[in-house]
């Protein structure tokens, strides 16, 4: 009969790995671990091009969000000039300025959550675009918007009266 004594158990206990070595070898635990090493420099690696990426991808969204406010303030302006006859007269105004203000909400919403998300994001491999750059265009887009608003109203046929 085989029987277990003290020493050879505090021995395995003492064993590097809970025994792991026993049954691997060092060679392999080592290689193991130089993998596991690499593998999470790889992942963090592909986490800084996901970054990258929703920042560019955030970059393209904005310009879709400002091309859409552009088309609304076109709308705006289009709908004044076709139906800017109609009876009653105020009608046509008030319908191209409220497209017009749909196209300023849109450019504000386009700024506010473009330089959110470029405020949490960090860039690796690609420029960040800079957000004085994106507040300048929207802020820009908004203020030609409610000029063209306030033209709508106090102008009448080009003359101010």
């Amino acid at each position: 009969m085989i029987c277990c004594t003290n020493s050879s158990a505090r021995q395995r206990r003492a064993e590097p790995f809970g025994g792991l070595a026993r049954w691997f070898g060092v060679a392999d635990l080592e290689q193991k671990l130089e993998l596991a090493e690499e593998r999470t420099e790889a992942a963090e690696k592909r986490t800084e091009f996901a970054e990258d990426r929703t920042i560019q991808a955030t970059e393209r969204t904005f310009a879709g969000w400002m091309r859409t406010a552009f088309a609304a303030i076109g709308v705006g302006i289009g709908f004044h000039v076709v139906f800017g006859e109609f009876d009653p007269p105020w009608l046509a105004r008030a319908i191209a300025t409220l497209f017009i203000l749909l196209g300023v909400t849109i450019a504000y919403t386009a700024e506010r959550r473009a330089c959110s998300t470029f405020d949490r994001l960090s860039t690796h491999a690609v420029d960040r675009p800079k957000a004085p750059s994106i507040r300048w265009m929207s802020w820009s887009v908004m203020a030609g918007g409610l000029l063209l608003v306030a033209g709508l109203w106090i102008l009448n046929d080009g003359n101010l009266s």
